[in-house]
């Protein structure tokens, strides 16, 4: 029963799956038969959706059935449900029944379950930005995937440049692989950071400026990314997230503890050969400082949920965080 559900906020990821799958399932000759995109947002659509995967597909290749922007994983009547229990077992083979949403799924609905059990159900999330050494493990993959050798340093480089954006390293990896086309050796650093766009200004290195206490460049970072139409609340997600990793090195170094091993445990840092850089990076302030940020933070999440402008209150909180770092 070829029953698909991808979820997550990686749009970019599920688009490629979706072509893939239709490069797999339905013959072009026969595409405007065969395959429907219906919204998955109301049970009349559903319907309609479940109904034409019980249908044979016309001429050659399958059928595919494509539900987008599904809410059956966050909430579902029990008029649907059955609808559902009675169509997904018996679905032919010859069909494809594709669910797609951004929102986190409900493993506790029983809508979910059902799809967990007849069904594929894959997650394709953003990497948090400040988790650099998955972001490092992408590139290197994608970068496979394309076709392109990069040196080491040259991942590292365009990791730096297209943070978890994943669509901006497809887009970066095809650049430099027609560039590298005429070089049989690897393409360094230097190469990748004359040719990719490179977004210096990023969340990660904000946290750096308000943790060194560094005011105008904060706030010249901040500008940048509003600019930018950086989400607000995804740069505070990645300021709590480092500064909680601070802390919690912090801490640990405060209490004598020298084995970098345990303090990746108790900081949930996945390669313990990256806290010696963190150790340098929080050597310099206490962990009093550090702890009175993530109450800002949290101010700042709220003002941001409650309808704040934007600009002005991230300007506004910066200034405060910079002046406790000082």
């Amino acid at each position: 029963m070829p029953i698909y559900l991808f979820w997550g906020e990686d749009d970019f990821a599920i688009t490629q799956a979706v072509e893939n799958l239709k490069q797999k399932v339905l013959d072009p000759n026969w595409l405007q038969f065969n395959y429907h995109q219906l919204p998955g947002d109301t049970t009349d659509s559903i319907i309609e959706g479940l109904n034409q995967a019980m249908t044979p597909p016309f001429g050659m290749g399958g059928r595919l059935v494509w539900l987008t922007n599904t809410n059956i994983c966050q909430s579902c009547s029990e008029t649907l449900l059955a609808e559902l229990k009675r169509t997904l077992p018996v679905i032919p083979d010859s069909a494809h029944l594709l669910f797609t949403t951004s929102k986190k799924i409900d493993g506790r609905l029983k809508s979910t379950k059902l799809l967990k059990k007849h069904g594929e159900v894959k997650e394709f999330s953003l990497i948090p930005p400040w988790k650099t050494a998955e972001i490092i493990r992408k590139v290197h993959e994608v970068s496979q995937t394309v076709g392109i050798k990069l040196t080491r340093k040259g991942i590292e480089t365009l990791a730096d440049a297209v943070g978890n954006n994943t669509r901006q390293l497809w887009s970066e990896l095809e650049k430099l692989k027609t560039y590298g086309e005429s070089s049989n050796q690897p393409l360094d650093g230097e190469i990748v950071s004359r040719l990719v766009v490179v977004n210096t200004q990023n969340s990660l290195q904000l946290a750096h400026a308000i943790r060194e206490g560094n005011q105008d460049l904060a706030l010249e970072l901040v500008t940048d990314l509003f600019y930018r139409n950086e989400p607000p609340l995804k740069i505070v997600a990645t300021l709590v997230g480092q500064f909680r990793t601070w802390i919690r090195v912090k801490l640990m170094v405060e209490q004598g503890e020298k084995d970098n091993q345990a303090i990746a445990n108790f900081a949930e840092v996945g390669n313990p050969k990256r806290i010696y850089f963190l150790r340098k990076e929080v050597a310099t302030v206490n962990s009093s400082q550090l702890l009175k940020i993530l109450p800002i933070l949290l101010e700042l999440e709220i003002s941001l949920k409650r309808g704040a402008k934007p600009l002005g209150v991230l300007q506004n909180q910066v200034i405060k965080m910079c002046q406790i770092m000082k």
